[in-house]
């Protein structure tokens, strides 16, 4: 367990992963409480405000008629199409401001789970100095589990909040957080 007041240090940074309302209760691809991430997360975006932890924050943004969608061959149902309300971050998502956005899922030939496929997040990261982050959000076995990864690929030290994702099935869940553990990330859960 760790204690969000004292987790964050210089060097941080809090990546919120897709907390929008296709994915949540609702939405055209709900995760099962999808929505709990939220006020656990928003704990976190205050802790980070405070201590001056940059936030980013990914979401899909995909065109309609996507490469992912059924209809086109792939295996997910349309969401999250551009300018749409299923495309926002979830209403009680306390997002200040100054976030950063990584939007991903744009391409038309392929699909973009993680934060770091083709979006200059590295770049951006090793340009604010980052060397440690601490990701949530949804789903942990999709897109979680894929940034977290590529955020191991590219040197960072990663730390899932435990507590602050949710899973598409939970055999999907253990399944992805044994292989992120496994690749050296740290899972921990907030107090």
């Amino acid at each position: 367990m760790v204690n969000i007041d004292t987790a964050l240090k210089f060097g941080d940074a809090l990546i919120v992963i897709d907390v929008q309302n296709d994915f949540c209760p609702g939405g055209a691809l709900p995760v099962e409480n999808g929505d709990m991430v939220v006020p656990v997360l928003n704990r976190w975006i205050s802790s980070a405000l405070a201590k001056r932890v940059l936030i980013y924050a990914s979401r899909d943004w995909h065109p309609i008629g996507h490469i992912s969608f059924k209809e086109q061959g792939g295996p997910w149902p349309p969401h999250c199409i551009q300018d749409s309300d299923g495309a926002r971050f979830h209403p009680n998502l306390q997002l200040p401001g100054s976030t950063i956005k990584v939007t991903k899922g744009i391409r038309f030939d392929q699909d973009q789970n993680s934060a770091f496929d083709q979006t200059g997040l590295v770049v951006k990261l090793r340009s604010d100095g980052i060397k440690r982050l601490w990701v949530g959000g949804l789903a942990e076995d999709v897109c979680v589990r894929a940034t977290v990864l590529d955020g191991l690929k590219e040197g960072l030290e990663v730390v899932l909040i435990g507590n602050a994702t949710r899973p598409i099935t939970p055999e999907g869940g253990e399944k992805a957080r044994l292989e992120m553990q496994n690749a050296g990330a740290r899972c921990e859960k907030a107090e």
